[in-house]
């Protein structure tokens, strides 16, 4: 069995704040597997933020802070694991560069991402051109690390394939070994990577449906009270419809009395208040640790983590682009 237990993960910073579909979709993730003995580096995608915020490169920037943060905040820990700004370590824009050069453009049309992001630009103006690579750009951010795998659900898979092919291209091409495939990390409970925003839509912030790791006491019970719940179950003893209510879709994730909860909802034993309510209490402590890690952390820890992080990525990284430029015989 490979000695190699080295997984790279990443979220972009186009928000200063995640939220607990964040959390739960990816960072509960990375803390078992950090906690199960992974080498983990875990990247601040700022430069891949730029793909649809270019305009407002500012803020890009000064939201890798809070995201770092949070990353922290949800139980990432830095002395065992690696926590950078992906702008922070060079290779990724060179090993991005030689990547780009290989990489058939019809690879690039098809991958699922750039149809995404072509809609998230709205249609208003021609899409850039590192729209069209930000595929080029993920593969490299994922190679340069030569990871056993990557943290990614079901869904997300086809969307990180083309990086294998890419290296297996560079591979056949200089007639090396550098890159090995890596496996896809998908968690054993996919549902609790399913969480809607507070509206049953899907959790976003331009829905404005978010629970932030972020958020106070007060605002958490503020947004949960405003929540949304069975429309016609108008009174107590009305039946409830749980599979379509944002409060009982919460109590399945974080209640242990779930179920019976559920029922009590159908049968008319309980009202939308004493749910919410029961959530609000069951919430608010289990978000309880990571407000505290989270308001422990000044912007300047974070900022002397994320330079430590750099250093540390930085010897993997230019340990890979020896390598490549070796097997380019780009010396």
């Amino acid at each position: 069995m490979s000695s190699n237990k080295r997984i790279l993960s990443g979220m972009r910073s186009t928000n200063p704040q995640l939220h607990i579909g964040n959390y739960e979709g990816a960072l509960r993730n990375w803390v078992q597997l950090q906690e199960e003995g992974y080498e983990l580096f875990c990247m601040v995608a700022d430069w891949h933020a730029l793909t649809t915020m270019y305009e407002d490169s500012g803020a890009a920037s000064d939201n890798s802070i809070e995201i770092a943060k949070d990353f922290i905040a949800a139980g990432i820990d830095p002395k065992r694991s690696v926590v950078f700004r992906q702008s922070h370590v060079k290779e990724h824009a060179e090993l991005y560069l030689l990547f780009s050069m290989i990489t058939p453009l019809g690879w690039l049309e098809r991958v699922p991402t750039y149809k995404e992001k072509q809609q998230d630009m709205g249609g208003t103006e021609r899409e850039p051109y590192g729209l069209l690579g930000y595929p080029v750009l993920q593969t490299a951010d994922i190679l340069l690390y030569r990871p056993l795998g990557v943290p990614v659900g079901r869904d997300q898979a086809p969307h990180l394939e083309i990086g294998n092919d890419i290296g297996a291209r560079f591979n056949r091409l200089y007639k090396t070994e550098v890159f090995t495939p890596y496996k896809y990390m998908i968690p054993e409970d996919e549902n609790r990577a399913k969480v809607p925003g507070l509206d049953m839509r899907k959790m976003s912030k331009s829905y404005d449906n978010c629970i932030y790791l972020s958020d106070t006491e007060d605002a958490i019970a503020l947004k949960i009270k405003n929540a949304f719940t069975t429309p016609t179950k108008l009174r107590k003893t009305d039946p409830g419809v749980p599979e379509g209510c944002a409060v009982c879709q919460f109590l399945r994730l974080y209640s242990p009395n779930w179920e019976q909860q559920w029922a009590e909802d159908v049968a008319g034993e309980r009202g939308c208040m004493q749910s919410k309510k029961e959530l609000t209490e069951i919430l608010l402590e289990y978000l309880r640790p990571m407000r505290e890690r989270r308001a422990a952390l000044s912007d300047d820890d974070v900022r002397d983590i994320l330079a430590d992080g750099a250093l540390r990525a930085g010897e993997v990284a230019s340990q890979t682009m020896e390598m490549v430029r070796e097997a380019m015989k780009f010396r």
